[in-house]
């Protein structure tokens, strides 16, 4: 009997799945997936992750046992763990989803060595973590697209491969070891709020929203109080949905909210196309400005300010303590406290990307980095020294106050849109405010500080 080895990475889901799909061809596989010692040892093993992790883990395994199978859960370097496993099945193949990562890259590059000096192969397979192939669409001069609108006009004409359904039967070799599945109980420093995880819970979530969210996410994806997108970014990360299905049936939902709703996953993979091509832009910038960002005491006050929620400017503060709480941030409020550090605050964006990855459950490098490349002005962004203003951002989107009552309870009792310039309350109404602190800086101030940075003034 031959066998095959499936690795699941960042893909953890039964339905829509080409490795797996191609492992099955073999009489027996063995689904695999190894807690990688390479991502904790960078630091990139962040509580929130690991619990959501853990609920995809136990999921999947359910999944593969109503199926005949099971979820076999090593620990170590990937390749030697692999390359254990494949030796004690004496499987011929291994399958697993292509990444764009730096990391990535080098892992399959390794796995593909060794495998190949035990006398077996290895298959990647495209399209299983994003829509549309990174690389598949370039424009004539380059190697990748360095604008959206471009990419997405060609994005949107290539003609995406069926999605595929889950396995009726996984049959898994006799013997083979498995250690215990990761288990949210004994992880510390978990966001209160934070999601639940799994292809179950992920394929509830897209049927929800397919059936009663999508048709209004046109006119309401920038309501931070209406919360009124999709939340399926997480599932996206872990891979417990498929962007391919995704796509496919929000297409056949139409109208004017699906296709604002797959704009974004092109997005997704537009990100992703610019970090394949240029993997040093996860640390470096794309674009630089020679931007000498502020550092020494006073920009760490600032920053710890920005990180518990705390500048004064209340939008800013309740997205950032609804990170703190959820593990997630309405987009709007990325983009509003990303701007708010980098452009008003003028710090590194490397340290607002750090802190955004210890925290959000869909955290990744590619949509993390280079979003927040594109706020800081040294991405993709066609107008890099754009400076989103909180005051005048909160009273557009959250017009009525109620997203910042709800994170920043000191506010709680200020009516209207007011809220979002609590230093212009005096007397009586200021001292009801308790410690909640002014503003950390000038917002004219800011700009002008910023303008200088970038020889603007």
């Amino acid at each position: 009997m031959n066998v095959s080895v499936v690795l699941f990475t960042a893909d953890l889901r039964l339905h829509d799945h080409p490795p797996l799909r191609a492992a099955s061809e073999a009489d027996e596989v063995v689904p695999l997936f190894v807690r990688d010692r390479g991502v904790t040892d960078a630091g990139f093993a962040a509580p929130n992750r690991l619990a959501f992790l853990a609920d995809c883990l136990h999921d999947l395994d359910a999944g593969l046992r109503d199926r005949g199978g099971r979820l076999i859960m090593r620990s170590g370097d990937v390749v030697d763990e692999v390359c254990k496993v494949a030796a004690e099945t004496d499987a011929d193949e291994v399958h697993m989803a292509g990444d764009v990562s730096a990391y990535a890259h080098l892992r399959e590059q390794r796995l593909r060595r060794a495998l190949e000096s035990q006398g077996r192969r290895l298959h990647v397979h495209d399209t299983v973590t994003t829509a549309v192939t990174p690389g598949e669409v370039t424009p004539a001069s380059t190697d990748h697209f360095a604008v959206f609108t471009p990419y997405l006009r060609q994005w949107s004409r290539v003609p995406l491969r069926d999605a595929f359904a889950a396995p009726r039967t996984v049959r898994v070799p006799d013997g083979v070891g498995s250690e215990k599945l990761l288990s949210r109980s004994g992880l510390t420093g978990l966001s209160e709020g934070l999601a639940a995880g799994g292809e179950g819970e992920g394929r509830r979530r897209m049927s929800a929203w397919l059936r009663s969210g999508i048709a209004a996410y046109e006119d309401r994806h920038d309501d931070l109080a209406g919360d009124a997108t999709s939340r399926l970014s997480p599932h996206l990360h872990f891979g417990t949905l498929s962007p391919v299905e995704l796509v496919h049936r929000a297409r056949r939902a139409g109208g004017p909210g699906a296709e604002a709703f797959v704009r974004q996953i092109a997005w997704r993979d537009f990100h992703r196309q610019v970090l394949a091509a240029r993997p040093a832009a996860s640390t470096s910038d794309y674009r630089t400005k020679h931007d000498r960002w502020r550092s020494g005491r006073e920009a760490r006050e600032d920053t710890e300010a920005w990180k518990e929620g705390r500048t004064g400017y209340p939008v800013v503060d309740a997205a950032m303590r609804q990170l703190r709480h959820e593990g997630w941030m309405h987009n709007r409020g990325r983009l509003l406290t990303a701007s708010f550090l980098t452009k008003t605050l003028y710090v590194d964006w490397r340290e607002g990307a750090r802190h955004f990855l210890e925290f959000l459950v869909d955290g990744d490098i590619a949509n993390n980095q280079m979003n927040w490349q594109w706020m800081a002005g040294t991405g993709t962004d066609s107008r890099p020294n754009r400076v989103l203003n909180p005051v005048t951002q909160g009273k557009r989107y959250d017009p009525d106050g109620a997203y910042v009552r709800r994170w920043v309870p000191e506010l709680a009792e200020i009516e209207g849109p007011l809220v979002h310039e609590p230093w212009r309350l005096q007397g009586l109404d200021r001292a009801a405010l308790g410690d909640y602190p002014d503003p950390i800086i000038e917002l004219p101030d800011g700009l002008a500080r910023f303008k200088q940075a970038r020889g603007l003034d």
